[in-house]
């Protein structure tokens, strides 16, 4: 699931959506004019950050005029719109697999680096450079402690080894759900049953079964929502827990007892993209460029606490507030990055590995 997905689920349970048009009801593409742009921004609170950061100091530079999107950015949503050439979006943020399957339908436009800085391209990560995407923004599952249960003084799980070691660090759990393919506890299945971090892919997912029968018997939830992962932790549900970092991060700043793993964090982001054979193409390809300077992406992680893809953003950011960002240079050491492309793999009977992982999910968990 994307970004925009779980985001949207994740900022609504704090705070109200932007009014903004929604892509049911967008004008067809021949009446958009030149002089435009319509972007997904997400909702909420990442939607005004996004708003305030880019969409407002973009229309002030260069006069486009852009109509923020807060509705979901759909895989097939895109896909028709250009198979019938009536492109009614013009910047749409995806998640890593879904970009990668509409690159090999061959609807997305190639990114037009020739008008970007090389000191800003220098500073972005190169997995935020795709042919078809740049990244934006930089987000983490992370093991997330109560620490009313487990304070300072006691001894606290730091590998998700340990975390699946109930006897040691006894515990209450939750760990995400496998529903959503690519959203499932895979990579932290494999880290617990001692797979090294460089060496997760292809994932083996015999073996992230095996793993999650060991766990499976001690987790009181999986969870499928953001706003269930943070109620759970507000409610003190559970003592130990998978999160988001964002989810995690809103509770602390809320002052509730929870404290943030950073260690074998799964890295995750999603990628801005520009549907095939818009009406704004070229106005697109400066919104995207505009995304990546650091300047604008320090104003957006001041405002909301996601990382940046552009490491020279950390010039500019309060280091209190750089510590609180999951690119913080400290945490990328240990930071165990998502391979997108693996789960859009395809093999011979004609499954996705999203889709394998569904369809052992929904067999295995009714076990």
């Amino acid at each position: 699931m994307s970004f925009w997905i779980n985001r949207r689920r994740f900022m609504q349970a704090t705070s109200s959506a932007i009014a903004a048009g929604a892509l049911s009801s967008v004008r067809p593409a021949s009446a958009q004019s030149s002089g435009e742009l319509r972007v997904t921004v997400g909702g909420g609170d990442v939607g005004k950050a996004t708003i305030e950061a880019f969409v407002k100091p973009f229309e002030a530079e260069t006069g486009i005029k852009v109509t923020p999107i807060t509705a979901d950015t759909e895989l097939a949503q895109i896909e028709l719109m250009v198979k019938s050439s009536n492109v009614t979006l013009d910047v749409g943020g995806v998640s890593q697999a879904n970009a990668f399957t509409l690159e090999k339908k061959g609807v997305l436009e190639k990114i037009d680096y020739s008008i970007h800085k090389k000191e800003e391209l220098d500073g972005m990560f190169e997995f935020a450079k795709q042919p078809f995407g740049i990244a934006w923004p930089l987000y983490s599952y992370n093991m997330v402690y109560n620490t009313e249960a487990f304070p300072a003084s006691k001894p606290r799980p730091t590998t998700w080894a340990e975390f699946w070691d109930v006897e040691k660090f006894p515990g209450i759990r939750t760990l995400v759900s496998g529903a959503y393919g690519s959203e499932g506890p895979w990579e932290e299945a494999l880290l617990a049953d001692g797979v090294p971090a460089d060496q997760l892919y292809p994932m083996d997912i015999d073996r992230i079964f095996t793993s999650l029968d060991k766990i499976k018997p001690h987790i009181r939830k999986w969870w499928g929502a953001g706003s269930e992962i943070q109620q759970m932790l507000h409610d003190k549900a559970v003592d130990i827990a998978q999160s988001y970092d964002g989810r995690a991060l809103l509770l602390i700043d809320q002052g509730a007892p929870i404290e943030i793993n950073r260690n074998q964090a799964k890295l995750q982001w999603d990628y801005f993209v520009i549907p095939k054979g818009g009406p704004n193409v070229q106005n697109a390809q400066k919104f995207i460029e505009f995304v990546t300077r650091a300047d604008r992406q320090a104003a957006f992680c001041q405002i909301f606490p996601q990382g940046p893809t552009n490491r020279n953003a950390f010039k500019l950011i309060p280091d209190k507030v750089a510590r609180k960002l999951t690119s913080y240079p400290e945490y990328m050491k240990s930071t165990v990055a998502m391979n997108g492309q693996w789960y859009n793999d395809m093999g011979p009977d004609g499954l996705t590995n999203i889709g394998r992982l569904i369809q052992r999910w929904n067999e295995w968990v009714l076990q």
